[in-house]
């Protein structure tokens, strides 16, 4: 029974992966379960066992990666010793790194489907909306520790956290239109000037 339990959850996480590549290569709505199924190498019929539609595999990869993305957000901005500021810019740095390295379309599920999906699922919007807010949270958690600690004084945590998410949503929306890193420039340099109010 348990290893059958165990291949159960291999096949299962095979199928994920599978659609988790397909969505971001392209896109939620032209992936098909049929192509899932056959990048997976599983039958159409095993597809449908472990998932009951393409909305349902949508849901629950962005459940799984906002899982994943919090836990190395949470590595990224937990108390080493350094100032809040710094972890805090960390983060900003670490998305830009890896939006130049022509890696968002890899990375972001939030930008490659945020806006696709939104108006497809009613679910897959309310896992966005969940993962975005929980990301938000965590980032005003450290702003409330620079107010703490005396390196980002002055600053309402929550709105900050917002403001910059949102800027930095935006900036890599642009970023995939333009095909080049001014938008990301442009958001350093606006996070950096207003940090440095504070």
């Amino acid at each position: 029974m348990m290893k059958s339990t165990k291949k159960s959850e291999l096949t299962r996480a095979r199928i994920l992966d599978a659609a988790l590549d397909r969505f971001r290569r392209q896109g939620f709505e032209p992936t098909t379960m049929r192509a899932i199924a056959a990048q997976a190498e599983v039958s159409l019929g095993s597809a449908y066992y472990y998932f009951e539609s393409k909305e349902q595999f949508g849901q629950v990869l962005l459940e799984n990666y906002f899982t994943g993305y919090l836990e190395s957000l949470d590595i990224l901005l937990r108390s080493d010793g350094s100032p809040a500021r710094e972890r805090f810019m960390r983060y900003w740095r670490r998305w830009m790194d890896l939006q130049e390295q022509g890696r968002c379309h890899g990375q972001c599920l939030v930008v490659k489907l945020g806006a696709e999906v939104s108006d497809l699922s009613e679910a897959m919007r309310m896992a966005l909306h969940r993962g975005t807010d929980r990301i938000i949270a965590r980032l005003a958690a450290c702003v409330a520790e620079g107010a703490a600690d005396g390196s980002l004084p002055g600053l309402d945590p929550p709105g900050v956290a917002q403001t910059l998410y949102e800027l930095w949503l935006g900036a890599s929306l642009l970023t995939k239109v333009r095909r080049d890193a001014s938008a990301l420039a442009a958001a350093m340099a606006t996070t950096t000037t207003f940090l440095n109010r504070t």
